[in-house]
């Protein structure tokens, strides 16, 4: 039953597609271009990095970063921002791993991420690099699953390429197959909830300064990038206030949550 209602629900346009390929990263961006909502969902999360940026690194040096750029059309509201990407593409200013950034130490002020952590198969690795490649004072947005009751409702329900185990015993995947595939939605929740005690121990110059569930209706009706959009696009204002309404119930109906990690100027021994 779950199968049939995933494959009535799943977006024509990325039908059959690799989720490793290049062709589904070219799909999702077209259908970022085409579908209303879903473009007002992601213009959404880029303010949101840009705004978060400006209120928690403040006179920070150095370049912004956008890590698994992918589909992701940020630059085209920020141009001041550099994309990169796992896969060499021609909307990608670069190819890098997230893993290893070709930027010298203490360069970068911000590095944003959407949906981007939980398909990392070593986050250990990424935020090494990133406590290198930050400037003191600047940092990480993360935006990514959350681990309410109706996110795991759903998550653990309706991607079939990506799993939701918040049990999951490590934080490395070494069953990761490519970049889009066999992630673990659950992955922001262990790193930064279940083992916040692990992280603050291993990552002391990286402090946790925001963490916040957002974004239900919208991001559930627009069918987001891999689903069929549900309402018509007229009803986007309708449903942001109605998703303002309802946010003290966040909590149990977010399906995305904001992480901000900043680097501070002296975390003393490692």
């Amino acid at each position: 039953m779950i199968e049939r209602v995933r494959d009535f629900l799943k977006e024509p346009a990325i039908d059959g597609l690799d989720p490793d390929s290049s062709e589904f990263t070219a799909a999702h961006r077209a259908v970022l271009r085409n579908k209303a909502l879903v473009r007002r969902l992601f213009g959404g999360f880029y303010r949101s990095c840009r705004q978060i940026d400006l209120e928690y690194f403040g006179a920070t040096e150095g370049r912004r970063l956008e890590i698994g750029s992918g589909s992701s059309f940020c630059q085209e509201l920020y141009p001041d921002v550099l994309t990169s990407d796992l896969k060499v593409l021609p909307f990608v200013d670069f190819a890098a791993r997230a893993e290893q950034l070709p930027f010298a130490d203490n360069t970068l002020r911000a590095i944003y991420g959407i949906n981007v952590f939980h398909h990392l198969p070593d986050p250990r690795a990424f935020l090494r690099e990133a406590s290198r490649v930050l400037a003191p004072g600047g940092g990480v947005v993360l935006i990514d699953p959350f681990h309410g009751p109706l996110a795991q409702v759903l998550f653990t329900r309706l991607t079939a390429s990506e799993g939701f185990e918040m049990d999951a015993p490590r934080w490395e995947n070494d069953g990761i197959a490519g970049p889009m595939s066999n992630a673990n939605q659950a992955l922001s929740y262990i790193v930064f909830t279940r083992d916040r005690t692990i992280f603050e121990r291993e990552f002391p110059e990286l402090r946790i300064v925001r963490s916040s569930p957002h974004t239900h209706l919208l991001y559930l009706l627009s069918g987001g990038v891999n689903f069929r959009q549900l309402v018509p696009d007229w009803c986007g204002g309708l449903l942001v206030a109605a998703e303002r309404v309802l946010s003290p119930l966040n909590g149990l109906l977010a399906l995305q949550q904001t992480i901000v990690l900043q680097k501070v100027a002296d975390s003393g021994p490692r």
